[in-house]
């Protein structure tokens, strides 16, 4: 067991807040709300320095985000883009006093309007916004650039948004070679880079597309290909490229980096999820958060949560609800708010749009609410430091 209990970071629709706990995973304390109550869509921490960073925004603000080096006692706001407060304030000089404005010239003008997703490896910070755009970072945030060879994709005439609008909400390094990068875009699907960005392959073919059959879904595998629409992707521990997403309409297995994908849905009770999470040590168990469908409501089916987890890469799937409300249960786990620690035995923690913290610390066999009454919640990610 480790000295300190990890942190739990936790972005919402009116900030960020950090959960802390004791050494044995108990005793947590919310603090928060961080970055001025800005919709905060991820928020990540480096375990070696202890920098937390949340990105988010929206068209008031436009798309910024916030860095702490301090735990989060204080914070920096690095904006990116600029928001209807903007124009107001350019036309008002007692609002742009009162806010403390100035016609500074934004790095990315009005390009994009959210951060959605955040990734530390390798050196470099990247993120993830809407309109499906990746940045990269040198130094820990301080200037951004670009990814134009991804924006400028060939596909690119053909991606369509999904019902959050066209966002590029999932990014996934390997450990050990930082010219290899994952990306999924609703609703584009998954892209790769193996050159560090020079150039990008769209992976959604399935392994098996003759036994896929016809769905009227829109979403849903067709022409040879997963559906593009992917929610969540994580990619499994070990020197091997397995990665996992969670699919608007089905969970999926890739052994090869992406360049096929086999359907692992049977023995779930639903089709429909947004987030996926894989064990720190065994890429064979993996853990997801069945719905009921988006148009069905969108919560745990029968209304009784359920963590659904697969010792066998997927092969069988065994309920896990010891601890999570079985009656009256709507809410709604979206795509990045599930994560985990790499304690042994695992914990696992994810949050939901009521506002509810729930985790696990003995990788899923019983759950306790960790927090609760929180704002919407958009992300949950564990910082251990080093």
């Amino acid at each position: 067991m480790q000295d300190t209990s990890p942190d739990i970071l936790v972005g919402t629709t009116k900030g960020a807040f950090i959960l802390r706990g004791t050494p044995d995973r108990t005793g947590w304390t919310v603090e928060g709300p961080f970055c001025d109550g800005w919709p905060i869509n991820h928020v990540i921490g480096c375990p070696h320095t202890g920098t937390i960073w949340a990105g988010g925004g929206g068209d008031w603000h436009g798309a910024g985000i916030w860095r702490s080096e301090d735990a989060g006692a204080t914070w920096v706001l690095t904006r990116l883009t600029s928001g209807t407060l903007d124009d107001w304030a350019a036309n008002d000089p007692q609002f742009a006093e009162m806010i403390g404005w100035t016609d500074t010239p934004l790095p990315f003008g009005d390009g994009f309007s959210q951060i959605w997703s955040l990734c530390a490896a390798h050196g470099t910070l990247y993120a993830g916004a809407k309109p499906a755009t990746l940045l990269a970072s040198p130094d820990a945030g301080a200037t951004w650039s670009r990814i134009d060879s991804l924006t400028d994709h060939p596909s690119a005439d053909s991606w369509n948004p999904g019902a959050a609008g066209l966002t590029l909400h999932t990014i996934v390094p390997d450990p050990s070679d930082a010219r290899k990068l994952w990306v999924g875009i609703s609703a584009a699907g998954v892209f790769a880079t193996e050159d560090g960005g020079a150039t990008w392959e769209r992976r959604n073919r399935l392994s098996n597309a003759e036994a896929c059959g016809h769905h009227d879904h829109p979403a849903a595998p067709r022409d040879g290909e997963t559906g593009h629409c992917v929610h969540n992707m994580r990619r499994a521990p070990g020197p091997d490229d397995l990665l996992y997403q969670q699919n608007h309409h089905g969970v999926w297995r890739s052994s090869d980096g992406g360049r096929s994908w086999d359907d692992i849905t049977p023995g779930l009770p639903s089709t429909f999820g947004f987030p996926i999470h894989v064990h720190p040590r065994d890429g064979r168990m993996i853990w997801t958060l069945p719905l009921n469908g988006d148009r069905a409501g969108r919560y745990p089916p029968g209304a009784a949560a359920a963590v659904w987890r697969s010792v066998d890469g997927g092969e069988t799937w065994q309920d896990q609800r010891n601890g999570l409300p079985q009656t009256g249960c709507f809410f709604t786990v979206l795509r990045q708010a599930m994560a985990g620690d790499t304690s042994d035995p695992a914990g696992v923690y994810f949050g939901t749009n009521s506002g509810s913290v729930f985790a696990t610390a003995d990788e899923g066999e019983s759950w306790s609410e960790i927090a609760r009454h929180l704002p919407t919640i958009l992300s949950v990610e564990v910082l251990e430091r080093a």
